[in-house]
């Protein structure tokens, strides 16, 4: 797509760690969409979020928010960071996440808060009582309580890391519907940046996909690019051992194979009896995860 601007443009990142590098030499996240950040554990893909967001701020390299328009303190009121793990105080109630985020950021209402923690089944403490601390509730209500948190506030931009793993089916639909929202209010100004490991449950949502592995970024684009890029291909045994030395990736049995064709191979495939479907954006990050893996062991 054509004259869409960046919303986070990163230049020449690199933050090393023992047995461990993240190296991006350029990548650009499209304002206006939400972008999944897709990768196994140990990707990077929790550095990354944390860089852009600017938790970790020791790293060589240039990150650029917002086109750089804003001093540091509005890129903050700007950008919302939900982390993997519980950020609140540990002795913090819902009542006091509150009224802290009200204190650490100028755009939060309180009235949107208690109104999201109600979308994600969170009950409001009525009088007296002021509920169980954060740290106290399990890992799926403490991401509703930072969700509640972030999306009750005026940004531009949410950086999300793995919103979607403690969630329940339900709710992750629940939290699809809020990004779609939360874009369609922004008339192209907001973009949301998630990491997830729940590539099925979050596609309907997902525009654009970024996919790791060992720190590097192997593969991105618009999902409905990604979608002409990759053929979903199926066939018989007889053509196994053909269809392998042509397939970027497949999966053999002895009934026959699937696999992923680069849509410029399709006519390497000329007389063999196979079928073509549009790949799900999971089949295509597995498989692009896969076939990097295989060559690094290969290296």
């Amino acid at each position: 797509m054509e004259n869409i601007s960046p919303v986070i443009k990163i230049n020449g990142l690199v933050k090393n760690y023992k047995g461990f590098s993240l190296d991006i030499p350029e990548l650009e996240i499209p304002q206006g969409f939400a972008t999944a950040l897709i990768g196994e554990n140990g990707a990077g893909k929790s550095t990354l979020l944390s860089i852009i967001a600017g938790v970790r701020l020791k790293y060589d390299g240039k990150v650029e928010c917002f086109e750089g328009k804003y001093s540091d303190n509005e890129k903050r009121e700007r950008m919302g960071y939900v982390s993997s793990n519980n950020y609140f105080l540990p002795s913090w109630n819902l009542k006091q996440v509150a009224k802290g985020t009200g204190i650490l950021y100028e755009g939060f209402s309180e009235e949107k808060f208690w109104k999201t923690c109600e979308e994600l089944s969170i009950q409001k403490p009525e009088g007296n009582d002021n509920g169980k601390p954060i740290s106290k509730l399990s890992d799926g209500m403490q991401m509703k309580v930072m969700l509640s948190s972030v999306f009750a506030r005026d940004t531009q931009c949410l950086v999300l890391d793995e919103p979607a793993s403690p969630l329940d089916p339900l709710m992750r639909d629940c939290l699809c519907n809020m990004i779609r929202d939360y874009l369609d209010s922004k008339n192209g100004e907001g973009s949301v940046f998630f990491s997830t490991h729940n590539i099925a449950d979050m596609e309907s949502v997902t525009d654009y996909a970024i996919i790791m592995e060992k720190g590097k970024v192997v593969e991105q684009g618009f999902v409905d690019d990604l979608k002409e890029k990759y053929v979903l291909i199926k066939g018989d045994s007889e053509d196994i051992e053909k269809a392998d030395k042509i397939l970027f990736s497949i999966n053999k049995s002895r009934y026959g194979f699937e696999g992923l064709c680069l849509a410029t191979d399709l006519d390497k495939l000329a007389g063999m009896n196979v079928v073509k479907e549009v790949p799900s954006l999971s089949q295509i990050s597995v498989a692009v995860m896969k076939k990097y893996t295989s060559l690094k062991e290969v290296d």
